[in-house]
């Protein structure tokens, strides 16, 4: 066993023995097969919880979407995203495309697609930013360009509850709290549905997931 599958493990045990990490599958069941996870964003701590959520044959080829500028910014946090996670790494500002590519700016989406084209499953967050609202933000843009460009590729909406009162704003160690990542029904995108339409609905989707106020 290597370091990195070391490391994968023992945050495996760490989250769930914080958190809990219960994956709840009420629209389809754990498969391998090719997926876009998209869920609400409202801490760092998300896409390790869905990945923890995750059967462990799965996470294998689910790859997390990761802010190169944040998690690059130390060689930890480079490695731990590198060689344990296999992080699709996006920019948050567009950069210089290529000489030769024909365009000022690279698309932001490009690594996204490759890891897709790859194979690859993911779990990304459509609102760009996390939110302290209760409710997600309007969607961007790249979920619709995704499904539109990889019509073969399921996407699963997520609802992840709890996460943000594991680690209050100005804590440094991490409150044990119950989280839960519920699993809802496929979406996929219809003939002739624009994008806002889309977006909407996917939007719609994350939200039926959200347990009912106690």
């Amino acid at each position: 066993m290597s370091l990195a599958d070391a490391a994968g493990m023992l945050l495996v045990f760490i989250a769930r023995l914080i958190t809990g990490a219960q994956g709840h599958w009420k629209g389809c069941p754990p498969m391998a097969e090719q997926r876009i996870y998209f869920a609400n964003h409202q801490s760092h701590l998300d896409w390790v919880l869905i990945w923890a959520a995750l059967p462990r044959d799965l996470r294998a080829s689910t790859r997390p979407i990761a802010a190169r500028d944040y998690w690059t910014s130390s060689r930890f946090k480079q490695w731990l995203t590198t060689e344990v996670f296999h992080a699709v790494y996006v920019s948050r500002t567009r950069a210089p495309a290529a000489a030769g590519a024909g365009s000022d700016e690279q698309d932001p989406l490009e690594p996204l697609a490759e890891a897709l084209r790859h194979g690859d499953s993911l779990v990304i967050f459509p609102e760009g930013t996390r939110s302290n609202k209760s409710e997600p933000q309007a969607f961007k843009s790249g979920l619709y360009h995704l499904a539109e460009q990889f019509p073969h590729v399921r996407l699963i909406p997520a609802w992840i509850d709890n996460v943000q009162r594991v680690m209050p704003k100005g804590e440094v160690v991490p409150v044990p709290i119950l989280c839960t990542v519920t699993f809802g029904a496929p979406l996929s995108l219809q003939a002739g549905e624009d994008r806002r339409a889309f977006l909407a609905r996917a939007r719609a989707a994350v939200l039926a997931l959200r347990p009912p106020a106690s």
